[in-house]
């Protein structure tokens, strides 16, 4: 009886917890957006100005040879964010978890594997830890934690839109440009249709859903969502075209240099050229 008591609670919450996991992906893109509108230090500086700044620091950490150079990449974006009103623990503590832990399990091997100076064995396993290995290990977790804070901040002090816009000034082409605009529309859009079917069946449901039947209706939802993102797409395109659409986007917000932007670009000039100074030595 127990059993079976626990098995139909956690059947009855199958919809709910699909509602809440989607509401919650909406919060908090949300949440990233609403970063974007405050008077921190990096919400008012021209877009393009923060991605080619935000490219330069990537590139200074990627190509430096000393950890203190990373470490210094580092602290930088700790200080932007600091001054930027973002709170650091809260905003970007889950994205340093994800990322070290991938990491972790790419660079981990590495630390045994790779030939140098042994400074350690792993008793019972009898696994020796290079020394070279570990640095290497180290390099790629610094690397990778320094690049996603980077990428992040970002995100959260420009709205998407102005990112993408951003890209054309290094030369990206506008097809990649309109494709990652229309992608990251479509998600949401996906995301909210998604809930309002899973909504609608809570609404409508009595009693407890049985497994076959949670996974009935999770396969329905994936076709009817498919079918939905296909024909969308159509009417999207087909809506451009008789507007004007031929292969460039134009947006309202035209970007314009101010005095802080002046200011940031050779300070920025320097810390990147600075960092690649140390880093290549």
């Amino acid at each position: 009886m127990g059993g079976e008591a626990h098995h139909g609670k956690r059947r009855g919450n199958f919809i709910q917890r699909t509602i809440d996991a989607l509401t919650e992906t909406l919060e908090r893109s949300l949440y990233a957006e609403q970063f974007s509108e405050q008077r921190g230090l990096l919400q008012q500086l021209d877009p393009r100005v923060k991605f080619v700044s935000m490219l330069g620091l990537i590139i200074t950490a990627a190509a430096a040879r000393h950890v203190w150079v990373v470490a210094a990449v580092a602290l930088c974006a700790l200080f932007f964010a600091f001054i930027s009103r973002i709170p650091i623990i809260k905003s970007f503590g889950p994205i340093w978890l994800g990322m070290f832990i991938f990491s972790g399990l790419i660079a981990f091997p590495a630390i045994f594997i790779t030939p140098g100076p042994t400074l350690a064995t792993v008793p019972w396993l009898q696994w020796n830890v290079s020394a070279y290995g570990l640095q290497s290990a180290v390099f790629l977790l610094l690397r990778s934690e320094v690049s996603i804070t980077l990428s992040f901040l970002l995100i959260m002090t420009t709205p998407w839109m102005h990112v993408l816009k951003s890209m054309r000034v290094i030369g990206i082409p506008t097809l990649v440009v309109v494709i990652l605009g229309m992608t990251y529309r479509y998600i949401f859009l996906m995301l909210q249709s998604a809930s309002d079917m899973f909504e609608a069946r809570q609404s409508r449901m009595i009693g407890k859903l049985p497994d076959k039947e949670a996974r009935r209706l999770a396969a329905a939802t994936v076709g009817v969502l498919l079918s939905k993102s296909f024909q969308l797409g159509n009417d999207v395109f087909l809506a451009m075209q008789s507007r004007g659409y031929r292969g460039e986007v134009y947006t309202l917000d035209e970007f314009a240099l101010r005095r802080s932007d002046y200011v940031a670009i050779p300070f920025m000039l320097l810390i990147v050229c600075t960092g690649l100074w140390f880093g290549l030595q």
